[in-house]
């Protein structure tokens, strides 16, 4: 059985393909820049096919999916219906859809990220394909984004430190995604991903100091200051979200679920676990 592995460049993408190779599976990987995808050590093993695979360019869809038996998908909206037509008349069988817990809000479709997701969901859902959704919340890597200030400065300046969320290891996603792309009775259902608890964005930032060995002062600024410090590389409406999540999950533990647990076999990683394996990104 043959599965596309998209956004190979991503960190789950890159974690679940030599665990496919480990388990028997074969894997073709995907990538919109396929040739970045080599020569980049670690990200993937030198002998893993490589094929262009842009999710908002249809012209690239039918050489990616010749042959392909099941699909690691990333939410792309303007594509997805095009990608769909290519994969049923390719023989696709199955596809996970790496989604976001963000849909599951009441608010989803008045929410930029949570939006683009459901849009996904609902063509996949709509399709004769089975459909699986990885809903996980927010991704342990995401505190790289601070990796560079606490280099640079020893702090990390964060508009709600006391917002909550229950942040997941990549290694886990990836875990999962294998276990639902090669187990028939785990396929087509949804599943939220969590990590194993919740915490403040201040306390992930404390388990980050006490994993590099050093302190970082947290700073609490306003909004307006956190927007533009991330407005060269996060576009206003997301930034706009991304305040709101905050500012709702300020003193408010996350959800935490057993889904990873019960996919995987063992518990989600803890973000203890993650900043340790990461400490070196946060060191001068």
């Amino acid at each position: 059985m043959l599965t596309l592995v998209t956004g190979c460049r991503g960190r789950v993408g890159s974690a679940l393909v030599p665990l496919l190779l480990r388990a028997g599976h074969s894997v073709r990987a995907a990538s919109r820049a396929p040739e970045r995808l080599s020569g980049q050590g670690a990200a993937l093993p030198a002998d893993v096919p490589v094929v262009a695979c842009d999710l908002g360019d249809p012209a690239t869809f039918a050489d990616a999916l010749a042959g392909v038996d099941s699909v690691f998908l990333y939410a792309e909206p303007s594509g997805i219906d095009a990608f769909l037509a290519a994969a049923e008349a390719a023989g696709v069988g199955h596809i996970v859809l790496l989604s976001s817990s963000s849909v599951l809000a009441p608010d989803a479709l008045d929410n930029p990220i949570a939006a683009s997701h459901h849009a996904v969901e609902q063509a996949l859902t709509a399709s004769p394909l089975t459909t699986t959704l990885l809903r996980p919340g927010a991704f342990a890597t995401n505190a790289h984004q601070w990796s560079h200030s606490v280099r640079e400065h020893g702090s990390v300046d964060l508009p709600h430190p006391r917002s909550h969320s229950s942040p997941i290891h990549e290694k886990d996603i990836a875990e999962a995604a294998l276990a639902v792309l090669t187990e028939p009775r785990l396929q087509g259902a949804a599943y939220h991903l969590t990590g194993p608890q919740s915490l403040s964005a201040a306390e992930q930032v404390g388990l980050l100091a006490s994993a590099s060995g050093r302190p970082i002062t947290v700073n609490a600024v306003s909004g307006e200051v956190w927007k533009e410090s991330v407005a060269a590389f996060v576009p206003e409406p997301i930034a706009d979200a991304l305040l709101a999540y905050m500012a709702a999950s300020e003193g408010s533990p996350a959800e935490v679920t057993d889904e990873v647990e019960k996919l995987t076999g063992h518990p989600a990683r803890t973000f203890a676990a993650w900043a340790e394996e990461h400490a070196d990104a946060f060191r001068p």
